[in-house]
């Protein structure tokens, strides 16, 4: 996890809600934590790089009002805005697959960055584990879009979910495995990118200095 910096990606949001993002990461306790709460979850559900840079907003934002005020609001109101989008997810993917993407890289962001005493939350471990499972389904391997979301999300959080549930973890590549090894229509990049995170794991989340030259020239070319 990178540490938070100050330069976060709001150019993206008119000027009143440039505003009151700016105020909730100073001043959480002065600003309606709920309406802040949707603003970034709706953000994240349309664009894909927000998506990818929310959740070090949520812990700033998080940490602010813990050192204010020892409040949670903000952190309760976006569990349970992601509880809804969670429920959701099914007809959000048949709806829009790049909203569906926009958030299982948001909810794995979050997961990422949100911490109590410095462990992942639990509350985020199966949502976040039966997204990325919905991704390994052979409708889902044969997207490439969804497939590159999956490694991507594997890359970065994989390490902690498999500590918070290794059973899981091994059903997810049980499923990735037979997908890489079983299923028709792959295409080649799709079974690439399969390949590599399935010797990611295997290496321990990491990649041997050859493994890493030869899938990254791969898939350069």
């Amino acid at each position: 996890m990178e540490n938070p910096k100050e330069d976060y990606k709001i150019q993206s949001f008119d000027l009143e809600t440039q505003k009151l993002l700016k105020t909730a990461l100073k001043e959480p306790s002065t600003v309606d934590l709920e309406k802040v709460s949707n603003v970034i979850v709706d953000q994240s559900l349309k664009d894909q790089v927000f998506s990818k840079e929310a959740g070090r907003i949520c812990y700033t934002i998080v940490q602010a009002e813990a050192k204010h005020n020892n409040g949670n609001v903000f952190r309760r109101n976006l569990l349970n805005r992601l509880q809804l989008e969670f429920v959701a997810r099914e007809e959000t993917r048949l709806r829009s697959l790049q909203e569906w993407v926009c958030f299982v890289t948001f909810i794995c962001n979050v997961f990422d960055y949100l911490k109590v005493n410095n462990m992942p939350m639990v509350a985020l471990v199966h949502p976040v584990f039966d997204c990325l499972l919905r991704l390994a389904q052979p409708d889902s391997l044969n997207n490439e879009e969804e497939v590159d979301c999956l490694v991507l999300q594997l890359h970065r959080i994989g390490d902690q979910l498999e500590k918070m549930n290794g059973q899981k973890m091994d059903e997810l590549f049980y499923l990735l495995r037979d997908g890489f090894l079983l299923q028709e229509g792959l295409s080649s990049m799709a079974r690439l990118l399969l390949l590599e995170i399935l010797e990611f794991r295997a290496g321990g989340w990491m990649l041997s200095d050859t493994a890493q030259k030869y899938y990254y020239s791969e898939v350069s070319d």
